[in-house]
């Protein structure tokens, strides 16, 4: 089933939560010079205009992105905060930026910060979504490619580069996709030990998320981070209503920097929603 098209939510509150993670994990990464080897194994567009049909049909980003953009000023009291804000004004097709107009996903964020040394592997399997991504404007270091990504990512395990950072963003079309993230994910940590592993999951009522957790615990795979945003209300016809990533070796201090801006965001989003992070990991 390939029916998931990013461009409908891109902008949303799961994308900035996602993104400022990614950002954050990074910086870190940046603080030393070997290179490192950035896969995304669901890249999507890489870059959505938010006039788009897609996107304008349900508008999703007016209650994600566009709302930090019309607090900015009071953000950038946060260092990350700012950081990420000014690298989303330099996504805008109109300079200076004065509004929102384009959305970057995640191939943007990575590809924006790729030094020298580093490179990037992006995969996306659906025929429509690679067909915007191989239009983007890539460096040089970053390649895309028509496949499967969970796959994609495991045969090209190891890497040649001292340091991984990967990103697993499936849709969960389909239910079994909890468990054969986990299972990729377990595999490849066998493969590289000391990747960072970013993974994103929806919270909905029915948790079926608990599958690709209990999994990974009972995997013994130790240094998983868990961080969780809230909106405290179910969605319509009984959506998502939050959004979670897991950071496996997640880098050190990490945990404090993304706490910091995130209860600085969660106002943004109303009185009942919240932000929790924990380590998950075996008992």
């Amino acid at each position: 089933m390939l029916s998931y098209q990013h461009a409908y939510h891109a902008g949303n509150f799961a994308d900035v939560h996602k993104h400022l993670t990614l950002y954050a994990v990074i910086d870190h990464l940046l603080r030393k010079k070997s290179s490192v080897t950035y896969i995304d194994t669901h890249a999507g567009r890489g870059r959505y205009p938010l006039q788009a049909k897609e996107t304008s049909r349900l508008a999703e980003y007016r209650h994600g992105a566009e709302k930090l953009w019309q607090a900015r000023q009071t953000l950038q009291a946060d260092p990350l905060l700012e950081d990420w804000l000014a690298g989303l004004a330099s996504a805008q097709q109109h300079q200076p930026a004065t509004r929102l107009d384009h959305y970057p996903g995640s191939p943007w964020w990575m590809a924006q910060r790729l030094r020298a040394q580093d490179s990037l592997q992006l995969f996306e399997l659906h025929p429509g979504e690679h067909g915007h991504l191989s239009q983007q404007e890539l460096p040089v270091r970053a390649r895309h490619r028509h496949a499967d990504g969970l796959s994609g990512l495991l045969s090209g395990l190891p890497v040649k580069s001292p340091r991984l950072c990967v990103l697993v963003d499936p849709s969960y079309e389909r239910k079994s996709e909890y468990a054969e993230v986990a299972d990729t994910l377990l595999e490849a940590m066998r493969k590289a030990r000391h990747a960072i592993m970013l993974v994103w999951y929806p919270l909905l009522p029915a948790e079926h998320y608990m599958t690709l957790l209990e999994a990974l615990k009972a995997g013994g795979q130790r240094k998983i981070w868990r961080s969780e945003l809230s909106l405290g209300t179910v969605g319509r016809e009984g959506g998502m209503h939050g959004s979670g990533m897991l950071v496996i070796n997640p880098p050190w201090g990490l945990e404090q920097r993304l706490a910091d801006a995130m209860h600085r965001l969660t106002p943004l989003w109303g009185d009942a929603s919240h932000y929790r992070a924990d380590w998950w990991v075996p008992e």
